[in-house]
């Protein structure tokens, strides 16, 4: 079976939303080795349509020459989305219906791990309704004070269990949950 792993850069106080304003003073090698890890141990891509239309706006002009490039411009990519009707950035499936019945499917079906990469009200949905198996979290040492937060206010309460964690050199928090339920 399948799973389905959410990797985001987080603040302390919970800011998932522009973390390339604040998130690459703390970006070593401690770091890349865990983002490589999270996308290097998936064969799927699954974003929502903010992420989605993000990347497909810079990744395809991209460095062909570049390894990251060709990972996300090659790497199949489900798309969940409400209001999209079409995806054409290469290698890209729009999810029709519900997501996370889809994606219930999917996940009995063929193949690797499904990686999501940023796309915060995605992974709500998808912990809030059991689909989503590993929330990873890279916890870093700021306090950015506005942005939009993980979890913000009326969030349904999901129990989670700590599975590993590992503190960087820069104190940046390597934290890996999945729900309590699912143990």
């Amino acid at each position: 079976m399948r799973k389905i792993h959410a990797g985001l850069f987080i603040s302390l106080d919970g800011v998932v939303e522009a973390p390339e304003t604040w998130h690459f003073p703390y970006f070593d090698d401690q770091m890349g080795a865990a983002v490589g890890e999270m996308m290097g141990g998936t064969d799927t891509m699954l974003l929502g349509r903010q992420t989605y239309q993000e990347f497909a706006a810079y990744w395809p002009s991209a460095d062909p020459k570049e390894a990251i490039t060709r990972q996300m411009n090659e790497t199949p990519k489900l798309v969940a989305s409400r209001t999209l009707d079409t995806v054409d950035w290469q290698n890209s499936t729009l999810l029709d219906g519900d997501a996370a019945q889809a994606l219930r499917a999917i996940k009995d079906g063929p193949g690797g791990d499904i990686g999501i990469s940023g796309s915060p009200t995605l992974v709500r949905s998808l912990l809030d309704a059991g689909v989503l198996d590993e929330l990873r979290l890279l916890v870093h040492p700021i306090v950015v004070g506005h942005g939009k937060r993980l979890f913000p206010d009326g969030t349904p309460t999901v129990p989670l269990t700590l599975t590993a964690s590992t503190v960087f050199d820069s104190g940046v928090l390597y934290l890996t949950y999945r729900r309590a339920d699912a143990a």
